[in-house]
């Protein structure tokens, strides 16, 4: 049967809100993110994320079974943009290595902190270690790895030894994830300023020859 009102067909709101733009779905994660990093995630409930994106609780089910599902989609959200850059990053030889490891470090620092809230911030969560977020630590950990290839081939000479390479990734990536604190205390930071600034201090704790790259490469 069709309509004659011209209304977009869909589930019911829970009232009326300025057309955002975005997906139902985006909306509630968007919510979500603001609720999460504002009020906490213990403290929010489905309810209120519901409510805050203008729909109904049980319209939420439709898109996502529960706060977890809400939470993992933010996490993952903060690294596989990052890891597929990493992947590009890795098949291109042409490109020095601290360069290409420059421009990553650079590129998820402005991820991380570019945002309107804090998603990093939820990594501390302890809920975070639970089996619901396998996906987001495999995809960190895929993350992680390529840092790592990176790293081995722009230290001294291009030549780094198994512990020396782990100690320096383990370095470089906690400095990297490490800026979630530093936004979180100065959140008007000009970010592409601090992400640069951060990709030299991990140049530097590489040790490799370049000590900084332009962002044009």
């Amino acid at each position: 049967m069709g309509t004659t009102t011209g209304k977009r067909v869909g589930r019911p709101r829970a009232e009326q809100r300025p057309d955002s733009g975005l997906s139902a779905r985006d909306e509630l994660l968007a919510a979500a993110a603001e609720l999460f990093t504002e009020y906490g995630y213990a403290a929010t409930t489905t309810r209120v994320v519901a409510e805050s994106a203008g729909m109904r609780q049980a319209t939420m089910y439709h898109y996502f079974g529960g706060k977890e599902d809400l939470l993992a989609e933010l996490l993952e959200s903060t690294v596989t943009p990052s890891l597929a850059l990493a992947r590009k990053l890795l098949a291109d030889g042409a490109r020095p290595a601290d360069e290409r490891l420059w421009e990553l470090c650079r590129s998820d620092v402005e991820l991380l902190c570019g945002g309107p809230h804090n998603l990093g911030a939820l990594y501390l969560l302890p809920e975070v270690r639970g089996e619901r977020f396998e996906g987001f630590r495999r995809v960190r950990a895929e993350l992680k790895d390529a840092y790592g290839q990176l790293l081995a081939a722009t230290g001294p000479g291009g030549v780094l030894d198994e512990s020396e390479l782990v100690l320096r990734t383990d370095l470089v990536f906690g400095l990297i994830e490490g800026v979630i604190l530093v936004h979180r205390s100065d959140p008007e930071r000009a970010v592409e300023a601090f992400a640069a600034a951060t990709a030299d201090a991990a140049l530097r704790i590489v040790g490799g020859e370049r000590r900084s790259v332009s962002a044009g490469g």
